[in-house]
Order: structure tokens, then sequence, then C-alpha cells
């Protein structure tokens, strides 16, 4: 594991954290900043899960 997998998967969560609080309380704008957290989250996930794959190929 490396740590653009790990970022990306702590960005994820920070990212759904927001998004349901977000939700729970009625606020529009902090939804909207997890669910683009949570995207840049998995993005760079995905990345990093791209650069293990490369280096195990």
């Amino acid at each position: 594991m490396n740590k653009d997998q790990v970022k990306g998967r702590i960005e994820e969560a920070k990212g759904k954290v927001k998004e349901v609080t977000g939700k729970v309380i009625g606020n529009k704008d902090l939804e909207e900043k997890g669910k683009s957290q949570k995207d840049a989250g998995d993005r760079q996930a995905d990345y990093g899960d791209l650069k293990e794959d490369i280096k195990n190929s």
C-alpha cells in the first residue's frame, strides 16, 4: 500500500462524513463540499492503486 492509496482513502472518509453531516443538518454547501472531497479522495486512491498495479507487474 502506498501513500496515495492511504491519503485517498482518508480523504474519501472525511468527505463522506461532511456529506452526511451536511445532509443531516440541511446544509447543502457542506454536503456538496463533502461530495467533492470524497470524489477527489477516490481519484487519489485510484491513482495509488494504479501505481501499485504497475509496480507489481
